[in-house]
């Protein structure tokens, strides 16, 4: 239930971005991030939710976009998300439904397993799709990080209250 949730775990990968994977002319890795997602991620930051990227790869570009969003932790390289995760929850005694996940493929399967709450970008893998408690509409990529941190915050009841204090100035 999205209700209690006090910390959230963001892919990268297919999550964020598109899934796809650019290279420059001298083999350096690009990432396209929607900026759209950065107003969910300040609400969620506003809202007292500490925010943690997992992924399996390991990019210069992912780094700058999370040091831009104020990502809480940030975590590249890690094949094996499942045996990382169970280590960070029990360091920090996280329960499992203060915990959400929000991912799109296989390697993110079994470690949302461990939480109370996971969604999902529209084009995520049938697997994920079937334990997912929401579904956006929107794919990876597209916003879908923003639209799943606005269902968590409004079944908190707390979108409203924080969109206006962020944007608003009250």
């Amino acid at each position: 239930m999205a209700r209690n949730i006090e910390w959230l775990v963001i892919d990268v990968d297919g999550t964020m971005t598109d899934g796809g994977l650019y290279y420059d002319s001298y083999g350096n890795e690009l990432k396209k991030f929607n900026t759209k997602d950065a107003a969910g991620i300040f609400a969620a930051h506003r809202a007292g939710i500490k925010l943690i990227v997992i992924t399996g790869r390991t990019c210069k570009a992912t780094e700058k976009r999370m040091k831009e969003l104020q990502i809480d932790y940030l975590f590249q390289g890690i094949s094996d998300k499942k045996e990382f995760l169970i280590r960070f929850l029990e360091k920090h005694r996280i329960k499992k439904e203060e915990i959400g996940y929000i991912g799109d493929d296989l390697n993110d399967f079994y470690s949302m397993q461990l939480t109370g709450y996971v969604g999902c970008p529209a084009d995520s893998c049938a697997e994920v799709k079937n334990i997912a408690d929401y579904i956006s509409y929107l794919n990876g990529g597209a916003g879908a990080v923003r639209d799943i941190i606005i269902h968590i915050l409004q079944e908190s009841g707390e979108w409203n209250r924080i969109i206006k204090n962020i944007y608003a100035g009250v």
